[in-house]
């Protein structure tokens, strides 16, 4: 898989980028966790959405927000990191003028990003929220939220609490032409150690799969 660098607003962002083969295939960029606790698109987490993307035939693109591994520029409060996501998809989308389907997948800080972006995208068509934040932001601004998705936590997650996060499912639910699917992971923290991980991609490639089967929006 290449190491790719381009362009971001503060300088050269660095990523992995995996195509597909079929000049037509789905793209997918996947947001890692909060950069001041030790997140990187290598984190574990990231690192098998990634792969679960690629092997359900996306072209995806991880890559580090500013002022990680060998990304330029200095943490911003997730505003910057808001326009390096935005940089990284204008990126994909470049290399993948034929996609059909885009989605975004992000794992806690970076699923808060994830969502911020889906707002600003209308060509994004699906989402995966793992873990995300609501005790530490703000997601409100998803009114409306623009797309279906899935937000999955763990039941024994301390960092986003799942009253949280089942708080922020009930909101997103009372939307109407959006589904948002919510599945938790019995006995899983934050980080989906051990055997929880695979609970998680399977998760994930049975509702990506089956969104795309039925081409929803």
């Amino acid at each position: 898989m290449p190491e790719v660098i381009f362009p971001g607003p503060e300088g050269r962002i660095e990523g992995r980028y995996h195509p597909q083969k079929d000049r037509d295939a789905p793209i997918a960029i996947v947001l890692h966790p909060h950069p001041q606790f030790g997140g990187t698109m290598n984190n574990r987490v990231v690192y098998n959405l990634h792969y679960a993307f690629y092997n359900m035939g996306f072209t995806v693109l991880r890559f580090n927000f500013r002022g990680v591994g060998r990304s330029q520029g200095e943490y911003d409060q997730g505003i910057g990191e808001l326009s390096d996501a935005a940089a990284a998809l204008d990126y994909l989308q470049s290399m993948n003028t034929n996609a059909k389907h885009c989605w975004v997948a992000g794992f806690s800080f970076g699923a808060w990003i994830g969502m911020q972006l889906l707002m600003r995208r209308p060509e994004i068509t699906g989402f995966v929220s793992v873990a995300p934040p609501a005790n530490m932001y703000d997601f409100s601004f998803l009114a409306p939220c623009p797309a279906s998705g899935l937000i999955i936590n763990g039941a024994a997650d301390r960092v986003a609490p799942p009253a949280d996060t089942s708080a922020l499912v009930r909101k997103l639910h009372e939307q109407k032409g959006i589904t948002i699917t919510h599945e938790v992971v019995e006995g899983a923290g934050h980080f989906f150690e051990d055997t929880h991980m695979d609970t998680l991609t399977g998760s994930v490639n049975s509702y990506v799969k089956r969104r795309l089967t039925e081409g929803t929006r």
